[in-house]
């Protein structure tokens, strides 16, 4: 019996984000190349994407490459970005079959051009999509991202755009990259590591976090429900007390 039976459908989490790791360790493993953990690590992102679609989940952000990422060796890197764009152009029957609009956050400009241009084109064909949205992080870090969201508001105010008065946290939300995208409810990280990796710090500010110890190559469909009902066990408080939720 599957897991997904025990999963309330009117309790989803509205955005589940997910730190995608341990292609490398899944490939050492096998004592193979860490490619071939990257490989394999797609085919749980199509799994992944599918499974929140069929569910209802209305929003998954997946942690695909950061701005540290780059000090990756050489080789690494460019087998990434291959096989980003092959990803891309395999995914777009998948996307378009499952009325699933991508976008994407980031410093996109400081990809390769090839990549750059599939990912736009990727975009524009599935902007209309309205089940579910899929945003990839991809040259992305959270404090870049704030650092960012500070200058521009910084130079508003310089020029009048903006009264500083007036800066509050739907200010702060129009100037991020997420800010077509709701906070995160569910954070998921693979491979037992148990840190945030500069990911969507301002955004996981009242997510629920949870760890598998499952590397990402092997995360199935039954190990999302896992998190899914977990998360729906856990009481949200938002800094309120019990008796005050009931």
């Amino acid at each position: 019996m599957s897991l997904k039976e025990d999963i309330n459908n009117k309790k989803l989490p509205k955005h589940i984000a997910i730190i995608m790791d341990g292609n490398g360790r899944w490939a050492k493993q096998k004592g193979m190349i860490r490619a071939f953990g990257h490989e394999n690590g797609t085919k749980a992102v199509r799994r992944t994407v599918e499974t929140c679609a069929e569910l209802g989940v209305k929003n998954l952000t997946l942690y695909a490459f950061s701005t540290e990422n780059w000090n990756r060796p050489k080789l690494e890197v460019q087998t990434l970005m291959k096989l980003l764009i092959s990803s891309l152009k395999k995914e777009i029957k998948t996307l378009q079959d499952n009325n699933i609009k991508l976008t994407a956050i980031g410093s996109l400009k400081t990809l390769p051009e090839k990549v750059y241009k599939e990912l736009q084109d990727v975009i524009n064909l599935t902007k209309d999509n309205e089940r579910m949205t899929l945003t990839l992080a991809l040259s992305y870090g959270s404090r870049e991202e704030i650092l960012n969201t500070v200058k521009e508001i910084s130079f508003k105010v310089k020029n009048n755009l903006i009264s500083p008065e007036n800066i509050d946290e739907s200010i702060i939300n129009e100037h991020l990259y997420t800010q077509n995208l709701p906070d995160v409810d569910l954070l998921i990280r693979t491979s037992g590591e148990q840190r945030i990796s500069n990911f969507l710090l301002w955004q996981i500010a009242y997510a629920e976090l949870y760890f598998t110890n499952v590397l990402w190559p092997d995360f199935t469909k039954e190990h999302l429900y896992e998190a899914i009902i977990e998360y729906q066990k856990r009481e949200r408080r938002f800094g309120k007390t019990s008796e005050q939720l009931s």
